[in-house]
């Protein structure tokens, strides 16, 4: 089987699309889950800590 450019760039658009979408589905589904909320809630609220002062 001859690999060409044009071969190589009809594989990249097609499969890339899939491998793009499955891959933003995982990153929603892990931000989403319901075990992960304390833990994204704990650092939402870290960064909002009032004994965190610059130059201390």
């Amino acid at each position: 089987m001859d690999f060409d450019h044009q071969s190589i760039v009809a594989f990249s658009k097609s499969w890339g699309l899939f491998y793009l979408i499955g891959l933003s589905v995982a990153v929603v589904l892990y931000a989403m889950w319901p075990a992960k909320k304390a833990e994204f809630d704990r650092a939402a609220s870290s960064i909002l800590d009032t004994t965190d002062r610059p130059g201390r």
